[in-house]
């Protein structure tokens, strides 16, 4: 007696209909990767112009070509030549001196301040807070007058710390401000933890609190240096022969005409301060990244 096999017919697979993208999407997109190419002609533009000069003949400085035409070293070493007067490799470590003596300054107080505007309840907590982010928008332009005749009296004038004072006072509430955003939002059972175990305060913010901030610290740090070297104002009113940074060194730029301007050196001289830091933070982007968005969210 035979049985008969019977196969079950086979289910064929569902196929999803794609759904055309509408009209409303794709213009969307357009203009999204417009806005990003305006943004980033208009933040890049300046640097690749500079770049391309920088690079230029001296002869041809005010070529309009778009693109590097007679390319030369020339402008780089014009730019370190001191016969014009030009003491631009002097400036670099003045500029470096400054600005790593404005950032360590910074850290050590905006760390500690912040952390006790964030963690700690006292009188007059969000006076102080206010008055933090008030200095902040204090211009500096008002500071010029008195500063100098602060700094004549005493005989700063010419010295670090007349730059190096007032810079520590422009980066501090950003300091404070980026630091106590971001204390506030870490957990507190991490604090209590430690002081049960037996650490005082201080041991439980330097063990456990610290390298937690060490992202948004780090961020302070580039930012703080950044905007210290860039300061111009008081450097070009406070600083010496000896100390002036690339700043004002860079304004100060002579060639072998006294009245022509060395644009293409200027341009040199421009490209080999900013190089470094664009390649600092396209290094570190992730952890200015991290620093700047921590503590935005709460968990």
């Amino acid at each position: 007696m035979s049985m008969s096999m019977t196969k079950e017919p086979v289910a064929e697979p569902k196929t999803v209909p794609v759904q055309p993208v509408s009209w409303r999407k794709r213009i969307g997109t357009v203009r999204l990767y417009l806005g990003v190419a305006i943004v980033l002609v208009w933040g890049l533009g300046p640097f690749y112009w500079m770049a391309v000069v920088a690079f230029r003949d001296p002869a041809h400085t005010f070529d309009s070509t778009p693109w590097p035409t007679h390319v030369t070293l020339e402008n780089f070493r014009n730019a370190f030549d001191t016969s014009r007067g030009n003491n631009f490799g002097r400036a670099l470590l003045n500029s470096v001196i400054i600005g790593s003596a404005t950032t360590a300054v910074a850290l050590i107080l905006g760390v500690l301040a912040a952390y006790a505007l964030a963690r700690m309840a006292f009188a007059g907590k969000y006076l102080i807070s206010g008055l933090i982010l008030s200095a902040s928008m204090f211009p500096a332009v008002v500071l010029v007058t008195p500063l100098f005749q602060l700094f004549t009296d005493i005989g700063w004038i010419g010295q670090y710390q007349a730059m190096i004072i007032p810079n520590i006072s422009f980066v501090l509430p950003m300091t404070v401000y980026i630091l106590a955003s971001f204390f506030a939002e870490l957990p507190w059972e991490l604090e209590e933890a430690a002081r049960i175990d037996g650490a005082s305060k201080f041991q439980a913010f330097r063990l456990i609190m610290l390298p937690l901030a060490a992202p948004a610290v780090f961020t302070t740090a580039i930012l703080a240096f950044i905007a210290s070297i860039n300061e111009y104002l008081l450097a070009r009113l406070l600083s010496g022969d000896d100390t002036k940074p690339v700043t004002v060194a860079i304004a100060s730029f002579s060639g072998n005409d006294p009245l022509v301007q060395p644009y293409a050196a200027i341009m040199a001289a421009g490209v080999i301060v900013t190089v470094p830091l664009v390649i600092m933070v396209l290094i570190f982007q992730r952890r200015i990244i991290s620093g700047l968005t921590a503590g935005g969210v709460k968990s």
